[in-house]
């Protein structure tokens, strides 16, 4: 059986952009690029707030996320997840502007996913917040999904 991954958007916009000049952004790029090309080993899925996301900023750009989108299994915002995500950030496991963030994360734990796929380190994949993430999540009755880079979910499936 495949494993459940929830994709975040900053995945898809490193899939979506134009090659970066800037060392960092264009090695993110590169591993993205390597991870999607192996997505079929796990079961994707998304919510209506990536779309929300990928739809915004410029409309090309959009277009190329929207794409990239297309088909992928939707879990529903439900008030469980809204109510994990408050959690979140009342806990101070992510701060009150970044309740998108906090979102991200209650809809993978609500709905029992295993991995959340991010380039968001400042908030989501923060090893410094990950302790309280999950510690705020196991309290709500949900086993937290881990939370990782494209990078560290390829190290995984090569551990095999």
């Amino acid at each position: 059986m495949k494993q459940s991954v929830y994709l975040e958007t900053s995945l898809i916009s490193y899939l979506a952009a134009r090659p970066s000049r800037d060392l960092i952004v264009a090695g993110h790029q590169q591993i993205s690029h390597e991870w999607w090309d192996l997505r079929q080993d796990w079961d994707l899925s998304i919510s209506a707030l990536v779309i929300a996301e990928a739809r915004s900023g410029d409309e090309e750009a959009a277009g190329r996320r929207l794409n990239l989108l297309e088909g992928l299994p939707m879990l529903h915002v439900s008030d469980d997840v809204i109510d994990l995500a408050e959690r979140l950030v009342a806990g101070a496991a992510l701060p009150e502007k970044a309740k998108e963030d906090a979102l991200h994360i209650a809809v993978a734990a609500v709905h029992g996913i295993e991995y959340l796929l991010t380039w968001n380190c400042k908030h989501i994949a923060n090893a410094g917040k990950r302790p309280l993430i999950e510690a705020l999540c196991r309290a709500s009755g949900y086993r937290p999904p881990v939370i990782c880079t494209p990078e560290e979910l390829l190290g995984e499936r090569d551990v095999d």
